[in-house]
């Protein structure tokens, strides 16, 4: 699979290239340092992912992830940058961005944020978790809401409390197997990359109702 790197910076380039050529799943990069650019090199090739950052010299990358997202629905986008403003996640989240990673994330977090992003997850920095959890909170004041069955509910609360599958199975007289499928469809519901982010998601959401 081929990834666009669309930044202005060649140093954060040829840093990224490295990291992500590292994989053997990766075939190659190639970067673009402005909107133009980017979308040129989206019409010749296909790209399974884009690496944005927000800001581009004197454009954005926002402004980039709306229009290829138009024309090539197929490719990820996931924003790479040094900010973590309020603002400019806020702009990522309405652009439906697949990820937000900062530039100072480790190389592994990085690679794993990629290929949990070409898998069809989403991937937000850690930082972003509470900010989440809120905007949930905001737009869906109960867990259940229709989103969640009764049984993924309970078992949502059981990870709130910090359960293993074993635990959670016993409790509820079921496999650890079935538990297993169950936090699967939780996650994916919730658009959640592990357990530890649901169980923050129910503990906010339990505050707020409690």
């Amino acid at each position: 699979m081929n990834i666009l790197i669309v930044d202005d910076h060649p140093l954060v380039y040829s840093g990224l290239r490295n990291i992500l050529m590292s994989d053997d799943d990766i075939d190659e990069t190639m970067q673009a340092s402005d909107i133009k650019t980017g979308l040129e090199l989206m019409k010749k090739y296909d790209f399974a992912l884009a690496l944005v950052d927000i800001k581009l010299k004197d454009e954005s990358g926002i402004d980039f992830i709306i229009e290829a997202k138009a024309k090539y629905p197929s490719c990820k986008f996931v924003i790479l940058s040094s900010s973590s403003a309020a603002g400019d996640f806020d702009s990522a989240m309405r652009a439906n961005v697949d990820g937000y990673i900062l530039k100072d994330a480790y190389p592994d977090d990085i690679l794993y944020a990629v290929k949990s992003v070409i898998r069809g997850r989403k991937y937000f920095d850690s930082v972003f978790l509470e900010k989440m959890s809120n905007s949930r909170i905001t737009t869906n004041p109960s867990i259940n809401n229709n989103l969640l069955s009764p049984r993924e509910t309970e078992i949502l609360s059981c990870l709130g409390k910090g359960m293993s599958n074993k635990d959670i199975a016993d409790k509820l007289f079921i496999s650890e197997n079935t538990v297993k499928k169950h936090v699967s469809r939780i996650l994916a519901k919730l658009n959640f990359n592990d357990r530890t982010q649901a169980a923050l998601f129910f503990s906010k959401v339990y505050d707020k109702e409690n």
